[in-house]
């Protein structure tokens, strides 16, 4: 690791600790205000990798993937009261789906921009958010809420989450979870879209600096 890496890691960590704690605030029926800082991930990564490369790029992912470890272990510390009921901030199976999903999502976001980054300038950086936004989703609501996975965590309740209900509210009967997770899924997608113009941006800032 050099000191031109610590900004982008330092970056990683902000996104993972501020999305951790946002996520316990509501937007809506169907989203977090944490499903608007997270997506950001996905734009420090690949900064750093266009800038320094993938090497650079992993050791971010690696220190965010710290970072969320950390935070999930002080979620499962911290009990909070509803319903009549005590429960912990974060369950194993949001801890697991969380960790499993960043990783994952992550390293796949730095091999599509790698396997991307000679063509043109929004192509690596627009694919790889695409498909690992999409990845993470997935795998995140899947392990978390899906009762497929119940076995994980049988003591966590979440039958809540497989309540029955049109998605989003207009569309086909599905479980709870899965509106939540196109919810989430739609966000990212926009703002993949929208993190093209700080892409370009600091990206040309930062190249300007290392030639």
């Amino acid at each position: 690791m050099t000191r031109s890496h610590i900004p982008g890691i330092l970056a990683m960590a902000a996104v993972v600790v501020a999305s951790n704690i946002l996520v316990q605030f509501l937007f809506g029926q169907w989203l977090t205000w944490g499903a608007f800082t997270y997506p950001i991930a996905f734009l420090v990564t690949d900064v750093m990798n266009r800038v320094y490369g993938a090497a650079a790029a992993r050791k971010v992912v690696a220190a965010g993937f710290v970072a969320g470890v950390i935070c999930s272990l002080i979620g499962t510390r911290i009990m909070l009261q509803g319903d009549g009921f005590t429960y912990p901030a974060v369950t194993l199976r949001i801890a697991l789906g969380s960790g499993l999903a960043f990783l994952t999502a992550q390293m796949l976001d730095v091999a599509v921009f790698s396997a991307l980054r000679e063509g043109k300038w929004w192509r690596a950086p627009l694919a790889s958010t695409l498909i690992g936004s999409s990845v993470d989703t997935a795998i995140f609501f899947t392990v978390a809420f899906s009762a497929a996975l119940s076995w994980l965590e049988p003591v966590n309740d979440v039958s809540w989450a497989g309540e029955v209900l049109p998605l989003l509210g207009t569309g086909p009967e599905t479980p709870l979870w899965v509106s939540l997770a196109v919810a989430d899924w739609l966000v990212k997608l926009s703002l993949a879209l929208l993190a093209l113009v700080p892409f370009r941006i600091i990206v040309r800032k930062l190249t300007a600096k290392t030639t």
